[in-house]
């Protein structure tokens, strides 16, 4: 017989600040190579093989071999959820240098959270498609407070989003098929982002959005973060496509 889940040992494989950071490093969903790992973490290669081992045994990562090397990705999308969620009761780490303030700007700005846009972007992103009629049933603001249908309990799942007629014929201009995209997958889901405390779109929806932006060249992932760049031609095509209007750049 089996007793109520042991929260404790999750909750002590985050709490290494090393750990932590290998974590946050993996949260777009990209597999790194240990070396940059221990570089994300400022720990030495030896000290870090015994951190990932301790992440891969307690299911947080998953390990692919390519040749002789090993890269390590996060396990799913719900260790990426987890992350997303803890982040939101997180203190901000101390910026103690203009490069960690840069880097932490960007990551507030536009980031990927596991597979979907995320920060600012990704929320001003999902605004303006239920402005536009293209999403429908909520309207995307989080408040704990206040909120009735967006229970703590279960974030992502108590708002009942849904693609309009609308949503696909103007998704469809864009690139992406709705019925092409995984049935084993929910079609439109939300995370509530802890950076802006507002919804972003997640979901098969918001992980094809996301990698139609890429496609297109209209974004380009950050070097060894998960914060995302936006291109000039990504801004007047999010302008033109969604209604986005959003400016801010941060250089790679």
């Amino acid at each position: 017989m089996k007793g109520d889940t042991d929260i404790s040992k999750v909750a002590a494989l985050m709490a290494d600040p090393a750990r932590a950071k290998m974590l946050l490093a993996l949260g777009d969903n990209r597999a790194l190579a240990a070396s940059v790992l221990a570089d994300e973490a400022g720990v030495a290669p030896s000290t870090t093989s015994s951190h990932l081992k301790k992440l891969v045994d307690g299911g947080f990562l998953t390990v692919e071999k390519h040749g002789r090397h090993r890269y390590f990705r996060l396990a799913g999308p719900h260790v990426g959820q987890l992350i997303e969620a803890l982040a939101r009761v997180a203190p901000p780490a101390p910026v103690k240098s203009l490069k960690e303030g840069t880097r932490a700007q960007a990551v507030r700005f536009a980031r990927t959270c596991y597979d979907h846009l995320a920060g600012k972007l990704g929320t001003e992103l999902m605004s303006s498609m239920l402005d536009r009629g293209l999403l429908e049933g909520g309207d995307g603001h989080f408040d704990p407070a206040r909120a009735k249908d967006d229970r703590l309990s279960a974030p992502g799942w108590d708002v009942d989003y849904r693609v309009t007629e609308r949503g696909i014929r103007e998704l469809g201009a864009f690139g992406i098929d709705i019925g092409e995209l995984p049935k084993r997958r929910a079609l439109v889901r939300y995370c509530i982002d802890w950076s802006e405390q507002r919804h972003h779109l997640a979901g098969a929806l918001g992980a094809a959005i996301a990698d139609r932006t890429f496609e297109l060249g209209w974004a380009k992932r950050a070097r060894n973060t998960r914060a995302v760049h936006l291109t000039e031609d990504g801004i007047d095509g999010l302008r033109r496509t969604f209604g986005v209007s959003i400016e801010y750049r941060v250089s790679s």
